[in-house]
């Protein structure tokens, strides 16, 4: 059974160190801190003019952030907007709250959840050698390194609450856990444009990472987005999609395909191992992507056994060198 997977934009023409106009209430600055997660770069949203809203600062790369104070000069901002807390998204608010003052709202910081002993013991299986090509390989990163474990915000938000309420300059969250479970969206009313952080990415699709991240969540979050039919999605990595009702639920199908793959290789092939998975139905991908991958099969797994679809066979605990049982 093949996976069809939506149909993903390329980002061209990428310009970075300067503030590009990307809408007429919009502008973006990309961070140059392209990578196979980060697709070109992170895109760091400047919303209005005069008195703005930022969303998602991004990384503490100086380069980047003396981008940003240029974009800046001379405007006020009202707010700084955090989607997520991970290290391409949220550390350099704290330079921009004490250069401007602005207040930064999120649902929350980091949440910490205790990670299963031994779940990702089994991951080093699908180890492949750095990529000559990148200075250093991402798959050898950590997740819990890639998390801004400092953040906390000045205000937490909730869903549907106006966080910036202006004439002509109206966001409003729109929580959507499932990558990380404090990750929401923010919608800009005047224009119906929803920034999505990391939930959806015009590029490709997205790791949800347990224990953090939830495959039931992402895809719940899904589901929300597609039924508010939003005019633009603004991803923070890739391009803006301007069919998000169509493309959402493309990405909730292509999740749903990829769980009856897992349950048909079980089927198959008896009680197997996360790795076991992966290396067949990622065989047609990056090898250096394998070990993200096998984050997600695994949160589909945890998605599964919940609803009493699999089981471990051994009775043990959920984990990637576990094996999973119909």
């Amino acid at each position: 059974m093949s996976v069809s997977s939506p149909t993903f934009l390329p980002l061209d023409d990428v310009v970075y160190g300067e503030a590009v106009q990307v809408a007429p209430d919009v502008r973006r600055v990309i961070a140059e801190n392209p990578s196979k997660f980060t697709y070109r770069g992170t895109g760091t949203y400047i919303i209005g003019s005069g008195d703005v809203v930022v969303i998602d600062p991004g990384p503490r790369l100086d380069s980047h952030r003396d981008a940003l104070a240029a974009a800046l000069k001379g405007e006020r901002v009202r707010a700084i907007l955090i989607t997520h807390c991970h290290a391409d998204h949220s550390p350099l608010s704290e330079w921009l709250k004490a250069e401007t003052g602005a207040p930064t709202f999120a649902v929350g910081p980091h949440e910490t959840v205790d990670e299963p002993e031994g779940m990702f013991e089994g991951e080093e299986e699908l180890a492949v050698p750095p990529d000559p090509s990148e200075e250093k390989d991402e798959d050898e990163v950590k997740m819990e390194e890639s998390t801004d474990v400092d953040f906390v915000p000045d205000e937490r938000v909730v869903d549907g609450e106006i966080v910036v309420d202006g004439k002509n300059l109206t966001m409003r969250a729109v929580t959507t856990p499932g990558h990380t479970a404090n990750h929401c969206c923010f919608s800009l009313e005047q224009s119906s444009s929803l920034f999505t952080g990391d939930h959806i990415m015009g590029w490709s699709t997205t790791v949800v990472s347990p224990p953090d991240g939830s495959m039931t969540a992402y895809i719940a979050s899904l589901h929300k987005v597609a039924d508010r039919a939003d005019a633009t999605l603004w991803p923070t990595h890739g391009p803006p999609r301007t069919d998000g009702a169509e493309y959402s639920r493309a990405l909730v199908e292509h999740r749903l395909q990829r769980e009856r793959q897992v349950l048909s290789f079980i089927d198959e092939h008896g009680p197997s191992t996360v790795p076991e998975i992966v290396r067949v139905l990622y065989a047609e991908v990056n090898p250096h992507l394998h070990r993200p991958a096998a984050r997600s099969v695994l949160s589909h797994l945890i998605k599964l056994v919940d609803e009493g679809q699999v089981h471990v066979a051994d009775g043990g605990a959920i984990r990637i060198a576990a094996a999973f049982a119909r």
